[in-house]
Order: structure tokens, then C-alpha cells, then sequence
């Protein structure tokens, strides 16, 4: 997937990754970059068209569905992280709304044009989902449910040509990690490593020093045995029932 004279769509893009990923878009020669965003955006380049577009907005998503007519790479990056022990049950669920059924809904409204155009879907997900951080939990657990969606979707959509692309994320310069005291990689870099992952037609991307530290490991582990070993299955199920 090469960006250039491509369109994309990218979620949560006022800020942060978001912004960073519109920004790499328009300097790999994407032909229209859509940002997806809940407040204003200000970017002067053409080439660029804003949407109010809050993920777990029906409406909003069928509105952007409606001024959208061609797509070729969604980037599901809009994300909320808030600090919790699992004591308050609507704090987990509105992780779920956002970091879940947020991008599932994007995918569910953009997927007829994606595979019109043979294009992409790609999940930010965290290093949290594979391993729970216990001081934000609720925040582990929607990325943990979000990398199991994207492993799913990826065997589900195989056969229609839509490539489905899992983004493990480790510490990054942003507002949500403002609070942890670590090293972190910087937006542009973690942009960079994003777009460089889908170019190379990288199914698992670890964009940033962190997660790349483990990349090796998860990519000739059990668990992504597991996935190949289900999704082999799954296919078979499928061709069977045909």
C-alpha cells in the first residue's frame, strides 16, 4: 500500500498521532487526506478535509459516509485513556464505546468502499492490549478487545482483498501520556513507523522503539501461531459451507 495519489481517512486527527498521521499522509503524496475530528482543525494544505467526527456518534459516522466517496487506507487512531482501578463500570464501558465499538463502527460504515478499492484498515492499538498496564485497565482491556477484533476482521475480510493491519504501540509523546515518566518516542517518528509498517505490507506494525523491542518475539510467538493456525481454520470453515 503505497500512500501516494491514495485517500485516507483518519480518526482523532486534531492532535497527538492523529495529527501526525495527516501531516506524513500529505508528505508521502496522499491525494486527499480526510481528519476526522471533534473540535476544530485548522491545516492549510487543499489537499486536506476536516469531518466532525466523534467515533461513537452514529449520526456523525453515517454524515462522514455520506461525504465520502472514494477510500483507500482507515486509520482507526481516535482513543481515550483514563486512569481507574475497574471500580466504576461506566469509565470501562466508555473505553469500550471508543477504543472498541468505535473503530468497529468505522470499519462496519467505510468497508464497501475499502473494498472497492482493494484499500486498508489500520487499528492504533497498544503494547496494553497484549499485556494489561494496571494502572489503566479499562484502557487495556478495549485495547485487548480491539487487537482481537483486528486478528478477526483480518481472517474475515482476506478473501475480499481488504488488507487488515494492527498497530502495537508503545510509549508515545502525546496528552494521554503525559502522566508516565518514561522514555517516548515522538508523534512524527511514531507516524512515520505507522505509514513505513503499511507500505511494507506489515500485518503486526511496531512503529516506535518500545514495541519494537518485542516485535521479534511476537511475530515468531504462540500467539501469532495461534491467529495463523485460526485463521487457517476459519478459511476452511468457509470453503466448506460454500
Amino acid at each position: 500500500m503505497n500512500i501516494e495519489n491514495k485517500t485516507v481517512l483518519i480518526t482523532g486527527a486534531n492532535r497527538g498521532i492523529g495529527r501526525a498521521l495527516v501531516n506524513e499522509a500529505l508528505r508521502r503524496g496522499a491525494k486527499r487526506a480526510y481528519a476526522g475530528t471533534r473540535g476544530p482543525l485548522q491545516i492549510a494544505d487543499e489537499r486536506v478535509t476536516p469531518l466532525t467526527l466523534d467515533v461513537t456518534s452514529i449520526s456523525q459516522i453515517q454524515q462522514a459516509v455520506g461525504e465520502i466517496h472514494s477510500l483507500d487506507v482507515l486509520i482507526n487512531n481516535a482513543g481515550i485513556a483514563i486512569y481507574d482501578d475497574l471500580s466504576d463500570i461506566e469509565v470501562i464501558e466508555k473505553h469500550l464505546a471508543v477504543n472498541f465499538l468505535g473503530p468497529l463502527r468505522m470499519t462496519h460504515a467505510f468497508l464497501p468502499l475499502l473494498k472497492r478499492s482493494k484499500g486498508a484498515i489500520v487499528n492504533n492499538l497498544s503494547m496494553v492490549g497484549l499485556a494489561a498496564l494496571p494502572v489503566i485497565p479499562s484502557y487495556s482491556i478495549s485495547k485487548a478487545a480491539a487487537f482481537n477484533m483486528t486478528q478477526s476482521l483480518r481472517a474475515l475480510l482476506v478473501a475480499s482483498g481488504v488488507t487488515v493491519h494492527s498497530v502495537v504501540l508503545g510509549p508515545v509523546d502525546t496528552d494521554m501520556n503525559r502522566g508516565f515518566d518514561i522514555p517516548k518516542a515522538s508523534t512524527e517518528s511514531a507516524a512515520r513507523g505507522i505509514f513505513d509498517g503499511l507500505e511494507n505490507g506489515e500485518e503486526d506494525i511496531f512503529p516506535d522503539p518500545a514495541s519494537q523491542s518485542i516485535a521479534e518475539g511476537w511475530r515468531n510467538g504462540v500467539v501469532k501461531t495461534l491467529e495463523q493456525q485460526f485463521k487457517a481454520f476459519a478459511s476452511e470453515s468457509a470453503a466448506a459451507v460454500a
